[in-house]
C-alpha cells in the first residue's frame, strides 16, 4: 500500500511550475507590508520556522515544498501536520521556490499563514500561563526587522516572558524578523501596540520599569530585575521618547569604554537580558 504522502500527492495537481500561478503571485505579495495587510496573512521561510509556527498553533494556509529538500519521512511528517491544521501542501519547481523564498538563504520550504493575534489582550492571556514574575521586553520605534528578530531570539534564550513592540516602524511579522528570530517570534509571546497602550498595560501589570538610556543614572548591573520587571529599549538613531523619562521609570546605562556612544539595540538587549537571567536564577 502506498504511504500517506504518496497517496495524497497522487490526488494533487502536478507541481506548480509557473510564476504566474495565482497562489504564487499572492504568496509573493506577502513579502511587502501592504500585501500582508491586505491579505491578513504572513509568509514564513525555513523548516525550523515553520515547525515552530505549527507548534505555537499558528494557522498555516499553504505549505510549499521544492523538490528533494527533506528526507521523505521528515517531509511526510511536516506535510501531515500542515494538513491537520487545514493548510494546502503544494509542490513547486526550483524556479518557483526561488521566487517565493528569502534571497539565497532559502531551504526549499515556505509557508503562508493567517496573521497571528498580536493584541495586548491576547498577550496578557498568554502571560497568565507563566508562573514566575514576568520579565517583559519593550522595544520602541524599532525600524530594522533584523534587529527585532535578533532581540526575539535572545529573549527566547534568556527566558524573557514576552515582548511588546511599541510604536514600531516595522510590522511585527515582517518575514525578515521571522527569519532573524529563527522562529522565536512564535515561541515568545509578542504584541504590537501604541505608546499610550503600552504605558497603560505596564502600569496595570505593576512592573518595575527600567529604560536603557545613555544618560541613565544606574549601572545596568546595579538594577534589581528579580521581581516583575519591564526592560525598555529604543532605536539606535533616536533613543527613547520623553514618555520613558517619568518618575516611575528608572534609567539604566551600559558602560561605554571606547569611542562609540551606543551599542546595536539587539546587543544591548542581550547584555541586559542575560544580567536579568543571572539575577533571577540566583533569587529564591
Amino acid at each position: 500500500m502506498p504511504d500517506f504522502l504518496s497517496t495524497n500527492r497522487q490526488q494533487m495537481l502536478p507541481p506548480i511550475t509557473s510564476l504566474q500561478n495565482p497562489r504564487i503571485k499572492q504568496a509573493v505579495k506577502l513579502r511587502d507590508r501592504h500585501g500582508r495587510d491586505d491579505q491578513r496573512r504572513i509568509i514564513i521561510d525555513g523548516r525550523r520556522e515553520v515547525e515552530r509556527a505549527l507548534a505555537a498553533g499558528v494557522q498555516l494556509t499553504e505549505l510549499f515544498f521544492a523538490p528533494d529538500v527533506l528526507p521523505p519521512d521528515q517531509e511526510k511528517q511536516l506535510a501531515r501536520r500542515a494538513r491537520e491544521c487545514g493548510a494546502d501542501v503544494l509542490d513547486v519547481s526550483a524556479m518557483v521556490m526561488q521566487k517565493l523564498a528569502f534571497g539565497e538563504r532559502h531551504e526549499g520550504i515556505v509557508a503562508t499563514a493567517q496573521t497571528p493575534d498580536s493584541t495586548l489582550s491576547r498577550f496578557a492571556t498568554l502571560l497568565q500561563s507563566r508562573q514566575t514574575p514576568h520579565l517583559l521586553a519593550i522595544v520602541e520605534g524599532l525600524e530594522k526587522p533584523g534587529n527585532l528578530g535578533a532581540i526575539l531570539r535572545t529573549a527566547d534564550a534568556a527566558g524573557v516572558s514576552g515582548l511588546i513592540v511599541c510604536a514600531g516602524r516595522t510590522d511585527l511579522y515582517n518575514p525578515n524578523a521571522i527569519r532573524a528570530s529563527l522562529g522565536a517570534i512564535f515561541t515568545v509571546p509578542v504584541a504590537a501596540a501604541s505608546r499610550a497602550e503600552t504605558l497603560h498595560f505596564l502600569k496595570q501589570q505593576q512592573l518595575k520599569i527600567f529604560a536603557a538610556r545613555v544618560d541613565g543614572a544606574i549601572d545596568y548591573t546595579a538594577a534589581d530585575y528579580c521581581g516583575a520587571t519591564g526592560i525598555v529599549l529604543g532605536s539606535e538613531a533616536e533613543g527613547l521618547t520623553r514618555d520613558w523619562h517619568a518618575a516611575d521609570v528608572q534609567a539604566i546605562r551600559l558602560p561605554m569604554c571606547g569611542q562609540v556612544d551606543s551599542l546595536n539595540v539587539s546587543v544591548a538587549a542581550g547584555v541586559i537580558f542575560y544580567e536579568a537571567l543571572r539575577q533571577r536564577k540566583g533569587s529564591p
